[in-house]
């Protein structure tokens, strides 16, 4: 009890910081809506073939809107000294990487609502018939995503260009993260047969809860750094 507790304070402590502030996820939202809006534009007039890359187009927008929220996660807790004082409490620090996760993975989701409701409008098609396909795609892929982007947003806050390198070093990892997803995705809206995608939602889920389960396991050395 006492470790959610924890988890609990920290979770709301970044959810309050944004409500005072609402940085973060307005720069996402809009930096997400400008990406989708952007393909939406250079895609005009093709729509087989803009409907057969909107699942790359959405999550491309979640990949950078995310960069921008991972940023501000730890960014402004080395501002004001928060990570050093953070660090020296008596705390686990996988407690500390759990909660500002949870939270990371509220903004990104809220974001991605919005992002898909905008590609709903802007490219005329309905996500209803594969809702549920998408959820558990969209879940497991964030989870994994933000789990990434909450470990190596803290390696980047200690450094001078962390804009740069939380993209450097996250990138390249969250490949795979995100061409599953990209993959998983464009077979739930394609409509394929029951296993096809169920067995993407399960490499997607496979694949994020190993990255999970190794930052959790990792961020003490990355705070101790």
């Amino acid at each position: 009890m006492a470790s959610l507790k924890i988890i609990w304070n920290i979770f709301v402590k970044d959810l309050r910081v944004e409500w005072r502030n609402r940085e973060t996820l307005a720069s996402m939202c809009v930096f997400g809506l400008l990406i989708v809006f952007l393909f939406n534009f250079a895609f005009e007039g093709a729509r087989e073939e803009t409907l057969r890359l909107l699942p790359a187009v959405l999550w491309v927008a979640i990949a950078f809107a995310g960069v921008l929220g991972f940023n501000r996660s730890f960014a402004s807790e080395r501002e004001n000294a928060c990570l050093e004082g953070m660090t020296l409490a008596p705390v686990d620090p996988s407690l500390i990487f759990v909660g500002k996760m949870l939270a990371n993975m509220l903004f990104l989701g809220v974001a991605e609502v919005v992002m898909a409701f905008a590609a709903a409008l802007w490219y005329n098609f309905s996500f209803l018939p594969a809702l549920g396909q998408l959820v558990l795609i969209a879940f497991f892929g964030t989870l994994g995503y933000a789990a990434l982007g909450t470990i190596f947003g803290a390696i980047a806050a200690n450094t001078r260009m962390r804009e740069v390198m939380l993209t450097v070093l996250q990138f390249p990892i969250a490949f795979w993260i995100l061409m599953l997803s990209i993959d998983s995705t464009a077979e739930a809206l394609r409509g394929n047969p029951g296993g096809d995608w169920f067995g993407g939602v399960a490499r997607v889920a496979g694949i994020s809860l190993v990255f999970t389960i190794a930052s959790f396991l990792l961020f003490e050395y990355v705070l101790e750094e």
